[in-house]
């Protein structure tokens, strides 16, 4: 230990172990409410009162559950899991009577997404199979009490997306063209034709798309960048063409929309901007949303509504300690507090977050965030440049474990949404097309070279660190910028852009124009690839390295991280190897991930000298 601690060390379970409860929703009748809870330190749904007592409901014991709702019939619960991270989801229902939980999607090799369900319909779900063809996703009407499935709408091959009425019929498509730009197809009904209503070119595409159709099925709402910067959300008048604008910024895409479960109509919008921001539209929800901004500090979310639409479950996102869940009556305009995700963290200093930005050196303002230890100057600190995956997502104001962690352990986290990131407009989407490793790198490069002229980063003590995209960053940083980095830690990111996107799984097919067009086509740009990708250059690294795989992941496979660790290896590289066999894109199971960030903070404490926790 280097450093005298000034605020309590965090237990890294507390951080990183599972919430003690998350993820409430509301019965469809109201009358009860579910959440998630571990059961054996595995993720459960438990099920109870609203605020009373509770059960868990679920028995799964392997990677916990982590994405589940209420089937309408209020009887049964369902989620999603898959095996050791293979993202061959499957199906489940649980009865709430009998505990019995079947698969409903019992194939091999198969994965399912659950496309809708409906208060009106509540004995059925809409449910997407890869079961004919791995790269696509057939429609199918799954009867719940008997589990029996008939297709419904077939996929030609080049349906990236389905569009469901408020009847249930399957109606819109969604298709991915040879360019990586969208159409949108529409039927009359289930029989009909289908009919091709507009195109998204490739560069409108990654922030367009439809949200869902009004109550007459007459029109549809759509997330649209065509001949504009930032998606807005516009009303489309299926048989005149007619677009009805309802919101927009300039400057950011739309972020999230809130549909009345009943009228179909637009309530409110929200855009995320330096923190999320709501365009309120529906003023019978206008006391509503002032009484919610009284009850708890943060950025709020709706999580969940009862079918009378008399009961909201909230979330506050707050930057500096656990989120609070409440139950907001509206009649009563009263709210119940029901727990916090991780109550332990009230008892430790937090750091706060803060929006920074800056000009990249072409020009472009580029967003993020900044956390500094709690009680500690912003000066001349050892840092940690965290990068976000996707690439295309971006990193919000908020709760964020790792950003806590690094602070707590005395090290300034810097957050960067680099160019090609989402939510910022197309134009700075688009300019992180062919720019991996190169302009995109570079706003992360100016981000740290930002971060030193502010006097907030020790020049010395630099490390940069991610997942997915990020780990590819972390490498890319080892390999074409090895100076500005100390150390560098790379958590599931691919080290060859050509073996990457020749062994993406099945069902991205639709999506791999995309990647052709963002990142590079490996049929006909292999030398591009080549001069982009980490693997070709490792003999350039010269500071130490962990690289952390999951044995099972689909989309960053094993090979990845291994030959990068041959290539180290061969070179005498320092480094250090974690792979973890029962784990695909990222780490699921606690135990994994304590294991890891054990590791991580030793290795970090060891570069930049800050504090760890002991095993």
């Amino acid at each position: 230990m280097t450093t005298t601690p000034q605020v309590e060390l965090i237990p890294r379970n507390v951080l990183f172990g599972n919430p003690v409860k998350t993820s409430p929703r509301i019965a469809p009748d109201g009358k009860r409410m579910a959440y998630l809870a571990p059961v054996n330190n595995v993720l459960n749904v438990w099920v109870g009162t609203i605020g009373g007592d509770s059960q868990p409901v679920t028995q799964d014991t392997e990677r916990g559950i982590r994405a589940y709702s209420w089937a309408h019939d209020n009887k049964h619960i369902l989620y999603i899991q898959d095996s050791g991270g293979n993202e061959n989801w499957h199906l489940y229902a649980t009865n709430l009577e009998t505990k019995e939980t079947r698969d409903l999607t019992p194939f091999e090799n198969v994965q399912a997404r659950l496309i809708d369900s409906s208060k009106h319909f509540p004995n059925e779900l809409l449910v997407g199979l890869n079961r004919d063809n791995p790269q696509v996703h057939d429609v199918y009407h799954l009867d719940l009490p008997t589990g029996e499935l008939a297709l419904v709408a077939q996929n030609p091959g080049n349906v990236a997306g389905w569009m469901t009425d408020t009847h249930f019929k399957v109606r819109g498509a969604v298709t991915a063209q040879p360019d990586g730009g969208l159409e949108l197809l529409v039927r009359d009904n289930e029989e009909g034709p289908w009919n091709k209503i507009l195109a998204w070119s490739a560069d409108d595409a990654l922030n367009s798309g439809p949200v869902g159709f009004t109550s007459d099925g007459q029109s549809i709402y759509l997330e649209d960048a065509r001949n504009v910067n930032a998606s807005r959300l516009v009303k489309l008048n299926l048989a005149s063409g007619d677009l009805t604008l309802i919101a927009e910024d300039p400057q950011y895409d739309v972020s999230s929309v809130m549909i009345h479960p009943d009228t179909y109509e637009v309530q409110a919008v929200a855009f995320n901007r330096d923190r999320l921001e709501w365009t309120l539209l529906d003023e019978s929800i206008r006391l509503d949303f002032d009484r919610i901004h009284d009850i708890h500090e943060g950025d709020f979310s709706l999580v969940s509504r009862n079918d009378a639409d008399d009961t909201w479950l909230i979330a506050f996102n707050v930057d500096n300690g656990p989120i609070p869940f409440y139950a907001y009556t509206r009649e009563a305009q009263s709210a119940t507090f029901l727990f916090e995700n991780q109550p332990e963290l009230s008892k430790y200093t937090m750091a706060s977050m803060q929006p920074i930005s800056f000009t990249s050196r072409d020009g472009l303002t580029v967003h993020g965030y900044l956390t500094v230890p709690a009680g500690k100057e912003a000066k001349n600190l050892p840092m940690v440049l965290n990068v976000h995956g996707g690439p295309w997502a971006r990193d919000g104001w908020g709760y964020n474990p790792e950003a806590q962690w690094f602070a707590n352990r005395g090290y300034a986290c810097l957050q960067v949404n680099f160019r090609g990131s989402t939510g910022y407009g197309k134009d700075f989407l688009n300019a992180g097309d062919h720019e991996w490793g190169r302009n995109m790198h570079n706003d992360l490069v100016d981000a740290v070279q930002w971060a030193i002229a502010q006097g907030t980063a020790d020049p010395k003590k630099v490390a940069i660190y991610g997942g997915s995209y990020g780990g590819y960053a972390a490498l890319a940083g080892a390999t074409f910028t090895p100076d500005l980095f100390c150390c560098a830690v790379d958590i599931v990111g691919p080290s060859n852009l050509l073996t990457l996107i020749r062994s993406v799984p099945p069902y991205w097919a639709t999506f791999l124009a995309t990647f052709h067009k963002r990142v590079g086509n490996p049929d006909t740009e292999e030398e591009f690839l080549k001069s982009r990708s980490p693997l070709y250059k490792a003999d350039q690294i010269k500071i130490p390295m962990l690289i952390a795989q999951g044995a099972n992941d689909p989309r960053v496979k094993q090979a990845e991280s291994e030959q990068i660790v041959d290539a180290m290896k061969s070179k005498g590289i320092e480094y250090e190897y974690m792979l973890f066999p029962d784990e695909g894109h990222g780490f699921a199971k606690p135990q994994n991930r304590i294991k890891f960030y054990a590791a991580a903070e030793k290795f970090l404490a060891q570069h930049l000298g800050g504090r760890y926790e002991e095993v």
